[in-house]
């Protein structure tokens, strides 16, 4: 007797398709090397942005982050490198998972917080011939600019928070979003053009 699948034969399709197109992805693709996702570090950084930064907001803000991104990773169902689980969004074997996914539903949540002496931005590097667009969150003083913020990047290692300075993430080259909304338009433009 054949057991009946869940699995339609599109599904199937799609999602041979999407693997196949993106297998050889897979080996540029990270999924962090850190087994530790300590939030402390990132307090301290978030305190030394300005003294006029609360510890305890500090703290909150370091700890919520590193929770928001395991726990987006789970909502999301992502199981493979960034890369491959955006294949997956594409093709709709998922729903969510995408860099603006996490951009969006950490922003969102850490906002919910009301931080006084924090400032939450959204950051967005541009495509380049070998990168594609990327956003993340990122968080400054409130005295602060986007320039002295700290990424905060959920997608980067599937749900494994990765932070650094904006100045010293040197993977991408980040923008606030009023920044990078001309060049996201102009290279737009010139793709239709052509």
């Amino acid at each position: 007797m054949l057991m009946e699948t869940a699995v339609t034969r599109s599904e199937f399709l799609r999602s041979a398709a999407a693997l196949a197109l993106t297998a050889p992805l897979a080996a540029c693709a990270t999924t962090g090397a850190s087994t530790v996702q300590d939030p402390a570090p990132l307090a301290d950084a978030l305190a030394a942005l300005d003294p006029t930064v609360s510890r305890a907001e500090a703290n909150r803000a370091a700890a919520l982050a590193f929770r928001l991104a395991a726990q987006l990773a789970r909502d999301y169902q992502v199981t493979d490198p960034p890369l491959i689980h955006n294949s997956k969004v594409h093709a709709g074997l998922r729903d969510r998972g995408l860099c603006n996914h996490f951009a969006e539903d950490m922003l969102a949540r850490l906002r919910q917080e009301s931080f006084q002496t924090l400032k939450l931005h959204w950051a967005t590097s541009p495509s380049t011939p070998l990168r594609i667009v990327h956003h993340a969150p990122a968080i400054s003083s409130a005295n602060g600019t986007f320039r002295d913020s700290i990424i905060l990047d959920a997608w980067r290692n599937s749900g494994r928070l990765f932070w650094a300075p904006v100045s010293e993430d040197t993977r991408y080259n980040w923008m606030s979003l009023q920044e990078a909304q001309p060049v996201l338009r102009a290279r737009r433009d010139r793709t239709a053009a052509s």
